[in-house]
């Protein structure tokens, strides 16, 4: 049979998103439908006369919405940057790599305003629905990303992850996403949220789509991902905080995957890692990224707070309620932590957690304000454990009734292996 050129494709993506009766007009923001025509045509010009790119040459991504395209302003979701942000002068950093690779960049994604909660609701531009259940919210922050994958508006989405918006959204849409060890991908030209922890990491279908993608934007040859033996790996079970009040749903996926896992050889220990409480004690001065996000936003808060989503003005609020002090000392303290996590995980291959406490929350529950409080701190719970710790993390889905995440962790700099186990652990489950 022959192969569907990159044009074809692209074509029945657009299609897809400029349905009316799809999710397209609340997933994809702006839409480059001529450039990325452009794009794929280019890209079947070079498969024509046998002058790929590379492996990615051709592969059609979508970008959240707080990365820059050279000539027009970024909003991050928000109705005041719309507004009022200067044009960028240069397309952020990954863009520019994805672009080099032969990515057809299709659409900037819808998502929570400044990246800062993790339920993936937005005011201003509507709130997707969950592609497995439209009643749901599809996690956020990066949270039109997992419905262009699973609608079929792309083959990749690009999103960012300062305490889970890459792996939330994906683990609540039954996707794969992966946060790569932080300095690996560079992000300039991303609009922040927390400098010392935002990271900029794919979502896709396969564990091989988020590795070739994460290659690129990290500047590194995509190769072939080689499945690690499953047997004699060492799983550490994260005891305490990350097993607690999971809902139903969750605790029986998680259960079942750790003992497919056990199953297949592996040696699964389970794990008591007192430095939960320790991550505990230094979050309850403020937390590094409320105060960050306040360093970036206070002149929008002073001036039209109101035109920002009420929960985002919030935790921004809560943020600049933290002295400068107490900062320092989180950023310190935290600093000791990371050193010491990295040691405590030595003797492990991967960590294992739920990805999220709970399954999806309903659009309807979180239109209260304390009922979105309490799944944001749910959904955000796990994975900002990870951003933490300054460790790389990957999400993989797991069959239940809603999707359930299940979330595979190393130490950082362990990317690559992470990925070889979580293309072993994926097989294994039949992905």
């Amino acid at each position: 049979m022959k192969q569907a050129s990159c044009r074809d494709r692209l074509e029945q993506a657009l299609a897809r998103i400029a349905d009316p009766n799809g999710e397209g007009v609340r997933a994809c923001l702006t839409v480059y439908a001529d450039a990325a025509r452009a794009a794929a045509d280019a890209a079947d010009a070079r498969a024509a006369r046998g002058a790929s790119l590379g492996p990615f040459d051709g592969t059609i991504v979508s970008i959240k919405d707080l990365f820059d395209v050279a000539g027009e302003p970024t909003r991050a979701g928000s109705k005041v940057l719309a507004e009022e942000a200067a044009p960028a002068k240069a397309d952020a950093t990954v863009v520019q790599r994805l672009r080099a690779a032969g990515a057809v960049i299709i659409a900037k994604t819808n998502m929570t305003e400044f990246a800062f909660s993790g339920i993936g609701a937005n005011p201003h531009f509507g709130t997707p629905g969950n592609p497995r259940d439209r009643s749901r919210v599809p996690g956020g922050s990066s949270a039109g990303a997992p419905i262009s994958v699973a609608d079929g508006m792309c083959d990749i989405a690009i999103g960012t992850d300062t305490g889970g918006s890459v792996r939330i959204p994906a683990s609540l849409c039954g996707l794969v996403g992966f946060k790569p060890s932080r300095q690996r991908v560079p992000t300039d030209g991303a609009f922040p949220l927390s400098t010392t922890l935002d990271s900029v990491g794919p979502i896709g279908k396969s564990v091989a789509g988020c590795a070739a993608a994460d290659a690129v934007m990290a500047g590194e040859d995509i190769l072939p991902l080689e499945p690690i033996a499953l047997a004699g790996l060492r799983f550490g079970v994260a005891e305490g905080l990350p097993l607690d009040r999971l809902d139903d749903t969750v605790a029986a996926a998680f259960a079942l995957a750790v003992k497919r896992l056990d199953d297949a050889g592996a040696r699964v220990t389970h794990e008591t890692l007192a430095l939960f409480d320790d991550m505990g004690e230094i979050n309850a001065k403020g937390g590094i990224s409320p105060y960050e996000a306040c360093g970036i936003h206070r002149d929008r808060m002073n001036r039209r707070a109101g035109d920002i989503d009420p929960n985002v003005r919030d935790r921004i609020a809560r943020g600049c309620a933290t002295s400068a002090a107490d900062y320092a000392d989180m950023v310190r303290e935290r600093g000791q932590l990371v050193h010491a996590m990295d040691a405590r995980l030595a003797t492990l291959d991967a960590l294992l957690m739920p990805t999220t406490s709970i399954v999806a929350p309903t659009i309807a529950e979180v239109a209260d304000s304390k009922t979105f409080a309490a799944r944001n701190a749910a959904v955000l719970r796990n994975t900002a454990i990870i951003n933490f710790f300054d460790l790389c993390a990957i999400s993989l889905p797991l069959q239940a009734k809603l999707p359930v995440g299940l979330m595979l962790i190393a130490r950082n700099g362990q990317d690559h292996r992470l990925l070889r186990i979580a293309a072993a652990t994926a097989q294994l489950f039949g992905m």
